[in-house]
């Protein structure tokens, strides 16, 4: 299964009793549909945690809001709370990654650049490969 979501946390490296180390961490997929009676779309949010296990190396790079394509297979764990309640959350054994895109710092600016005005050019017109 493919999909491509953000991740809502940095990612843990774990190690475990045989010195194995796993990645974890979780992603959100978002989605819109619209219903059938409404012009309106409907936005929906599907949360998922996330194993890696083969490069633990990848973690520095998997930070809270980069986008992320991940190829692996879907899992379901069901529990009981505290309370008795049945419980489930989706999980995901990730097989790649690739990554897309770093979140934006809190101080970058969206600035566009400046559009060049006609009389702002400092090449040489001769130049040009046409």
């Amino acid at each position: 299964m493919e999909i491509t979501a953000r991740l809502t946390g940095d990612a843990k490296v774990n190690t475990l009793k045989d010195e194995r180390k796993v990645v974890h961490f979780n992603v959100a997929i978002n989605d819109s549909y619209k219903p059938k009676d409404s012009n309106e779309a409907k936005k929906v949010t599907t949360y998922l945690q996330c194993s890696y296990w083969i490069n633990p190396g990848i973690a520095e790079y998997l930070t809270k809001g980069s986008l992320v394509e991940l190829y692996g297979r879907i899992g379901v764990n069901a529990y009981k709370d505290l309370e008795g309640e049945a419980k489930a959350s989706l999980t995901f054994h990730v097989n790649s990654i690739k990554l897309h895109g770093k979140p934006k710092a809190a101080n970058e600016t969206n600035q566009e650049p400046a559009p060049v005005k006609a009389g702002e050019f400092t090449e040489p017109l001769e130049d040009l490969p046409f």
